[in-house]
């Protein structure tokens, strides 16, 4: 097999792009000899190439995916849970696909989908979306009722204490106005 041909091939990619670059014959062949790995259904990348398989499924499902809740809480180091799946946000109205990683798509609004939206590089160019922490406890705060309030105290509390400024939480929380009296009232108990 030209070797040149498996380098034309970026570090992920779907089955019409790695077929299209190399022909459906050869690309068949390069799955079953092993060099090009099968990440998820439609979802390649070759062979020997190491990072995380389910977050890239994410982001070529999803193009405007976003780490939220537990997830992004977790990733920021401010709570101890290990959630049995990833939770996701894409703007309300947009379509949740199907994937093979075990996703709980959450449907935020369109207006403040991006405040507080932080960008991941994954491998080969892939980037996946993440809110950064206030965000992320401010919407722990915000979902409370659905989520339970221990995990967002929880978060608060860890935030707090790795020396986290109540006034840039408060500032994030402006667009948010469901959340934040229970989050100013969290504030005052824990200070």
């Amino acid at each position: 097999m030209d070797t040149s041909l498996l380098r034309a091939l970026p570090a992920v990619f779907g089955y019409a792009q790695g077929s299209q670059i190399v022909g459906e014959r050869q690309f068949r062949r390069l799955v079953s000899q092993g060099q090009i790995e099968r990440l998820a259904r439609g979802v390649y990348r070759q062979a020997g190439q190491m990072g995380d398989e389910e977050l890239i499924e994410i982001s070529r499902r999803a193009p405007r995916a976003t780490l939220c809740l537990r997830t992004a809480l977790g990733r920021h180091d401010l709570t101890d849970e290990i959630p049995g799946e990833w939770d996701v946000a894409i703007p309300r109205g947009a379509w949740a696909p199907v994937t093979q990683t075990r996703v709980r798509w959450r449907h935020f609004d369109p207006a403040t989908f991006d405040i507080g939206r932080e960008v991941i590089e994954l491998e080969g160019g892939i980037e996946i979306g993440q809110y950064c922490a206030e965000r992320s406890i401010v919407d722990a705060f915000r979902l409370r009722h659905r989520e339970g309030s221990d995990m967002a105290v929880e978060a608060l509390k860890r935030w707090l204490r790795s020396g986290g400024q109540p006034s840039v939480l408060l500032q994030a929380a402006k667009s948010f106005p469901h959340a934040l009296p229970s989050l100013r009232q969290a504030l005052e108990i824990l200070l």
